[in-house]
């Protein structure tokens, strides 16, 4: 008898054990890269398409949107780079977007821990800077963030968002 109840717990543990291990829907994914002499880092929920309609729609056009899925999208940079002309000084930001079919604005924001936008202030924003979304014949099913040559982008659906970075 205490074999059977000794199995049953071992059963029950097991069970527990295999539900608890359940996917997340949007991992956290993280991007390390240098640019000149700068060290970026990007943290960020990735989700995925799953043949929704993405742009102007999951995420609507005009409206700040966290560039990432659940915790707000970070940004470190441990050297002072400039984003469009516009100097972004060392340290860890927010980022944040707010999309449009021609032009996004792309927010660097001082307050890090934040989840989603529900608590985003303007009055914290350190950088704002406009650039124009690119459209890619290819769609890319998880959201990805990429730091290359001397720059960054979000990819995204049949979207690329590209910050030239000097």
């Amino acid at each position: 008898m205490k074999k059977i109840i000794g199995l049953l717990l071992i059963l029950i543990a097991t069970i527990n054990f295999a539900v608890g291990q359940k996917v997340k829907a949007s991992p956290r994914e993280s991007v390390n890269g240098k640019i000149i002499e700068a060290a970026i880092s990007i943290d960020y929920g990735s989700p995925s398409v799953r043949g929704r309609k993405i742009w102007g729609a999951l995420v609507p056009f005009g409206k700040i949107w966290r560039a990432g899925a659940n915790e707000a999208t970070t940004f470190k940079t441990d050297e002072d780079i400039m984003i469009k002309g516009k100097k972004l000084p060392a340290g860890n930001y927010s980022l944040f977007i707010i999309p449009n079919e021609k032009e996004c604005i792309v927010i660097f924001n001082k307050k890090t821990d934040q989840w989603g936008a529900y608590n985003y202030s303007q009055d914290l924003d350190q950088l704002r800077v406009e650039v124009s979304p690119n459209k890619q014949s290819k769609s890319t099913e998880k959201l990805l963030f990429i730091i290359k040559d001397n720059a960054v982008a979000l990819l995204w659906d049949n979207w690329e968002i590209p910050l030239e970075i000097k």
